[in-house]
């Protein structure tokens, strides 16, 4: 005879604990002296990095998506008005993407 005692389980054992999904954002926005643009973000080190050059869009989109490859994430492209020109949300599943804003400005 086997003498195992089991206990039941509760409600909460039984359930899953969900937390909400973990959003980066990510702003570029064209610096104030006309050279480049600026990637602005909590993810960032120091808050903002500055690019330079014809495809400085570009390279702060794609360092966005690397830093965020593994979580959901916004990333918006504005102008020098301050009008939001592109928007792309990534979702977290690695792939890589161009977003049509870059592609359009780095023209």
């Amino acid at each position: 005879m086997d003498n195992k005692v089991t206990r039941p389980r509760t409600d909460l054992e039984t359930k899953t604990i969900q937390f909400p999904k973990q959003m980066d954002t990510y702003d570029v926005w064209p610096r104030t002296d006309g050279r480049g643009v600026d990637l602005i973000s909590d993810r960032v080190p120091f808050g903002k990095l500055s690019y330079d050059g014809p495809s400085a869009v570009v390279n702060a989109i794609e360092y966005a998506l690397q830093r965020s490859r593994f979580h959901d994430a916004v990333i918006r492209v504005y102008d020098a008005a301050g009008n939001v020109i592109g928007t792309h949300e990534h979702n977290g599943d690695s792939a890589s993407f161009r977003s049509q804003a870059a592609v359009r400005l780095s023209r």
